[in-house]
């Protein structure tokens, strides 16, 4: 499944892959800087502010891994080093990989299909970036506004994925929301979240 947008007739080309995430990634590592109480508990059950970077970090290297992207060894943000510090150096080497556009352009056969890793990383776990962004932010106490565009790639995302978004580890039930509820809300109730 792709939802990054395609240029049409007449547009400029999209920008590059680690253009893209590098927008992507920008408004959750500035949460990710603004935490200031990493054992926090965060709205996914459970999990602490801590818990919710180590699961970005750990999802997206072992996508890596698997790809034979990243060595099996890996900072681990559930420790008691510095989650930031984590963050940043696990983003460095994102980058770095996505600014070689063979890599980005690597053909990857995902859950959904042909795909390639760049819109993995871009797609899924910048999907992951958005609804975790938030959790972080409510760990905190601060509510994270998202963009219109952000909720629609939600959005598109949980129907997409159908049925598999709420298997065992993705997202909780869809919470009812009231009949006036912004479009946040209801986005974020699609995906378990209280918003």
């Amino acid at each position: 499944m792709s939802t990054t947008a395609r240029p049409d007739a007449g547009s400029d080309a999209v920008p590059d892959a680690v253009t893209r995430w590098r927008e992507r990634s920008a408004p959750f590592t500035a949460e990710v800087a603004a935490v200031e109480d990493w054992d926090a508990p965060s709205p996914c059950e459970g999990w602490t502010a801590r818990d919710v970077l180590a699961h970005v970090i750990d999802t997206e290297r072992e996508f890596l891994v698997r790809v034979g992207l990243a060595a099996e060894e890996a900072a681990d943000a559930s420790a008691d080093g510095e989650p930031a510090a984590c963050w940043a150096a696990h983003l460095a080497a994102v980058d770095a990989l996505l600014a070689d556009p063979a890599v980005a352009a690597r053909s990857h056969d995902g859950a959904f299909g042909p795909t390639t890793v760049g819109d993995v990383l871009l797609d899924f776990y910048g999907f992951d970036l958005i609804v975790h962004r938030w959790d972080l932010a409510r760990s905190q106490g601060r509510d994270a506004r998202l963009s219109a565009a952000e909720l629609d790639l939600v959005d598109a995302a949980v129907d997409g994925w159908g049925e598999h978004a709420y298997a065992a580890g993705v997202f909780g039930a869809p919470v009812a929301v009231p009949a006036d509820a912004d479009a946040q809300a209801r986005v974020l109730a699609r995906t378990g979240r209280r918003g």
